[in-house]
């Protein structure tokens, strides 16, 4: 086989899908950030595949399909762990520093989150613990939360855009919170109260947001700007504003869709592009879940009860 995938391209989650030209490397490196990749064949794989990161991080595997014991196999470096039968969505959660390795001999479609020690480790210390936790192995146990988390990211895996750089930290700040609860060894006792933003953290937190409205604002940016770590900041945003950042984002984009709508004759697309969506699709699809109609139906609606407007 060649050492080639077919992938669709996108920076924040991405999908390689495996044919009978294709292979992944024996070795496989994840870059030093939270990423999201899902990887399919319908084949399956001849070798084992060993998977590292250039940073420390924790590396957590969710089968899609079920494959019978005797087809995978997994390691924590020499050990050979027991798996038994894959079922669909079962969950392994591994660190790093174990060299996991797998071989599926049939058919897979995995989805893998690579989430750096560092942004878990502060996470940990906004949520009361004492020091970095150490988490412990698991292999293909049933996890509702982080299966519901993976069938509702599936639809923006590969898909360029679908997914906002917003989106896509909370996101990892959930699945970081429910990795610590869940899966930490040891927890501390000790409660930690988390306030609102003050008056000008609040008003710079507006002013980026509103500045950016496609999006390409991180929380790492809009924390910083506030001086608060990640969590803090995303916890204090919706303790003040009731939604976390990436939703309050999305409001402002239809108020000002429903502005251009109402008082200019420019297209659904150019609308789009001005209320910071990235294409008239997605643009339509919120639309449609935040008001009801499509902004076609809406603008037609609107202009019959206004005419002189």
């Amino acid at each position: 086989m060649s050492n080639s995938l077919a992938r669709a391209s996108d920076p924040l989650a991405v999908r390689f899908q495996l044919n009978e030209h294709s292979s992944v490397p024996a070795r496989w490196q994840s870059p030093p950030a939270f990423t999201i990749t899902r990887l399919e064949s319908p084949f399956g794989l001849r070798d084992p595949i060993v998977k590292l990161s250039s940073v420390p991080a924790l590396l957590v595997s969710v089968a899609l399909r079920p494959i019978v014991s005797e087809r995978y196999q997994l390691w924590a470096g020499e050990k050979l762990l027991r798996t038994g039968f894959v079922p669909a969505f079962g969950v392994n959660v591994l660190d790093f520093d174990l060299h996991p390795t797998c071989r599926a001999t049939a058919a897979f479609d995995n989805v893998h989150y690579h989430l750096p020690r560092e942004v878990l480790d502060d996470q940990a210390a906004d949520l009361g613990f004492d020091g970095a936790p150490a988490f412990r192995v698991a292999v293909m146990e049933r996890d509702l939360v982080i299966a519901q988390l993976t069938k509702n990211l599936l639809p923006h895996i590969g898909h360029a855009g679908s997914l906002s750089v917003l989106a896509f930290d909370h996101f990892q700040l959930i699945l970081g919170a429910h990795l610590i609860q869940q899966y930490a060894e040891s927890r501390s006792a000790r409660r930690v109260f988390f306030g609102g933003l003050g008056a000008l953290q609040k008003r710079r937190a507006e002013e980026l947001l509103r500045e950016n409205l496609d999006g390409v604002v991180s929380l790492s940016q809009l924390a910083a700007e506030c001086g608060l770590s990640v969590s803090h900041f995303a916890r204090a945003f919706k303790a003040t504003f009731g939604i976390p950042p990436h939703q309050w984002l999305i409001q402002r984009r239809i108020e000002r869709a429903l502005e251009l709508l109402a008082n200019g004759e420019a297209t659904l697309a150019d609308i789009a592009l001005s209320s910071g969506f990235g294409d008239q699709a997605a643009f339509t699809r919120a639309f449609r879940k935040a008001v009801g109609v499509a902004p076609g139906r809406w603008r037609r609606e609107h202009r019959r009860r206004f005419p002189s407007q």
